[in-house]
């Protein structure tokens, strides 16, 4: 992957150089027009219509010189994003994710299963998948790796797959995302949008139609001389008084408008390269419809039309244009009723609109993902057991220094996993819930083979007390349990648990974890619980449902030495007295 992003920088810092020679020739170019139109102007001062007729074209000319350049310099800066984006992408693969929001903002302690595993933050699942460059996308790709929805999981791989192997494409609509210079959200478009009251009637409209003709009228009866020239000031001051009477809300329009131009205009460029996209999968065609078949105009025409809209009533905002355009043609108020009306047919979809460009930009992320774990294998989803997977590890952990482990687990069972301190059992039981977490948003996992029946994920791992809610620890994780048990009541769920009820005492503990233990095993729910209490180990004699594991810890040459392998049974090496004597804490 590494190498495709740098042959794309190494290509686009060639077209870059090009694009800013060009822009250089552009430059000189217009100020040897400007130099060679003030030669002629001076040579020819004294004959007015030569003089005129000069600086005319030399005006018209420099307009087009000025739009081609503002189209190099919208180049450069679209192949510079394009460089970074391929830089970032480079460092995103040695580690440095320093480029992208890890979420933060997401994380939540009262969520089945993120706050445990961690789902957000510095170098987590969603630090290293998060593409996105509006909020709202970004909110749409939290949404989708904490939904823990089990439906629909082919369609989703089947899409990933796709657009994971559309780079290009992928790249010039994240591109055109990072392009968007606004901090205005949709939300507050959907508001002014949904809330918006007309302001201009029918009537009005149909006179500002024909207004134009009566001063066509006017200005041909005073050029023929049948009527003075007072009629034209009359005209001009009966058309700028109809339109003052509109003024103040005028006025308001055009500042709101104006504000959600930018981005209306940009997302027409998402909209288009949706539109004209050949999507094979079902879900990315359903999306695709969403927008293209919006009879009579696709959504992009549609909202191309109300940028143009905005952009004709912003012709006021030139004072000579705006006296004129307002007293002889009703130029305001015939581009605010076209506003009314549009907001008026199209409110309700532009929300539609906008979420389908959301759903891409996620679903770019979560295809960037895939395309940068290649060697990743999609889950095989099946319809008896729950998880066997071989070769099985956490994608965080760089593949030289990745152990991996095989893994299964049917229906309605338990493992209980024991082990030495840091011997792998906090890891494992998050590579196992950031795999099922991966397959069912239809991302690939990181094992070699994932035979996979859907279910959905719920934890217990990481209780925290709370001062401000004056909470003991111990009576935080009781009411995490509680909130398990409930749960387990509505859906099949796959639980993590890791050494609960740590608040009271160990003979406490292991009672109350045996009771806990037969509650959820009865609910026919399945999952994992790691614990350091051996005894807990025993009631697998009472429950064939719950089958022992361990992780392992060796001294050797008087040095502690894991080898993080999954093996069957109970484990019953610990560490703490060797680690206490080797740090010196103890004699």
């Amino acid at each position: 992957m590494q190498s495709t992003y740098q042959k794309l920088i190494t290509d686009n810092k060639v077209k870059l150089k090009t694009l800013k020679q060009n822009l250089f020739i552009s430059s000189m170019i217009r100020l040897s027009t400007f130099i060679v139109a003030l030669y002629l102007v001076i040579t020819y001062y004294q004959q007015p219509s030569i003089v005129i007729t000069i600086i005319t074209l030399w005006i018209a000319l420099f307009l087009l010189m000025l739009s081609k350049h503002s189209n190099l310099q919208n180049q450069k800066k679209y192949i510079q994003t394009l460089i970074s984006l391929n830089q970032n992408e480079i460092q995103a693969l040695q580690g440095n994710l320093k480029a992208f929001n890890s979420g933060e903002t997401y994380k939540n302690p009262q969520h089945h299963f993120s706050y445990d595993i961690d789902l957000f933050g510095k170098n987590s699942l969603f630090h290293h998948i998060n593409r996105t460059n509006r909020k709202e996308s970004e909110k749409q790709l939290a949404h989708i790796l904490t939904q823990n929805h089990i439906t629909e999981i082919p369609q989703k791989q089947d899409a990933i797959k796709e657009l994971s192997q559309q780079l290009k494409w992928r790249q010039n609509f994240t591109v055109n995302t990072k392009l968007i210079e606004t901090e205005v959200s949709t939300k507050s478009i959907f508001e002014w949008l949904n809330n918006y009251n007309p302001t201009i009637s029918k009537k009005l409209y149909q006179l500002a139609l024909i207004y134009p003709s009566i001063t066509l009228i006017i200005f041909t009866l005073n050029i023929i001389g049948t009527i003075p020239h007072t009629y034209l000031l009359y005209l001009l001051l009966t058309g700028l008084g109809i339109t003052s009477i509109q003024l103040k809300k005028i006025n308001k329009l055009s500042a709101q408008a104006s504000e959600f131009k930018n981005i209306m205009s940009q997302y027409v460029k998402l909209l288009v390269a949706i539109e004209n996209k050949t999507f094979k999968t079902q879900l990315l065609k359903a999306k695709q419809e969403k927008i293209t078949t919006t009879s009579p105009k696709k959504a992009s025409s549609k909202l191309k039309e109300f940028s143009k809209h905005i952009n004709a009533l912003d012709q006021r905002n030139n004072m000579l244009f705006g006296v004129i355009g307002n007293g002889y043609l009703l130029w305001d108020i015939k581009q605010v009723y076209k506003i009314e009306q549009w907001i008026k047919n199209h409110h309700q979809q532009v929300q539609q609109w906008f979420q389908i460009i959301e759903f891409f930009e996620a679903y770019n992320s979560l295809a960037n993902f895939a395309y940068n774990h290649h060697s990743f294998t999609y889950p095989k989803i099946v319809n008896q057991g729950v998880i066997d997977a071989q070769q099985l590890g956490h994608f965080i952990i760089p593949a030289q220094k990745r152990i991996t482990n095989n893994f299964k687990i049917d229906q309605n069972q338990f493992i209980i996993i024991t082990g030495a301190n840091m011997a792998g059992k906090s890891t494992f039981l998050r590579t196992v819930a950031i795999n099922i977490v991966c397959a069912n948003v239809g991302l690939p996992v990181c094992a070699k083979t994932f035979n996979y029946n859907p279910i959905k994920l719920i934890s217990s791992m990481r209780t925290s007390d709370s001062l401000l809610d004056n909470e003991s620890y111990f009576f935080s994780e009781l009411k995490r349990l509680k909130f398990i048990v409930n749960q387990i009541q509505k859906h099949r769920y796959f639980i993590i648990l890791d050494e609960i009820l740590k608040g009271t005492n160990s003979k406490d503990k292991e009672e109350g974890s045996k009771q806990f233990i037969k509650k959820i095993v009865k609910s026919k729910s399945t999952g994992i619980i790691a614990t350091h209490d051996l005894g807990l180990c025993n009631i697998s004699k009472q429950l064939p449902q719950v089958i022992n594991k361990y992780f392992d810890a060796e001294i050797k040459n008087n040095q502690l030495y894991f080898d993080y392998t999954y093996k069957d049974g109970v484990c019953q090496n610990m560490n703490a007295s060797f680690l206490l004597k080797k740090m010196q804490i103890v004699d």
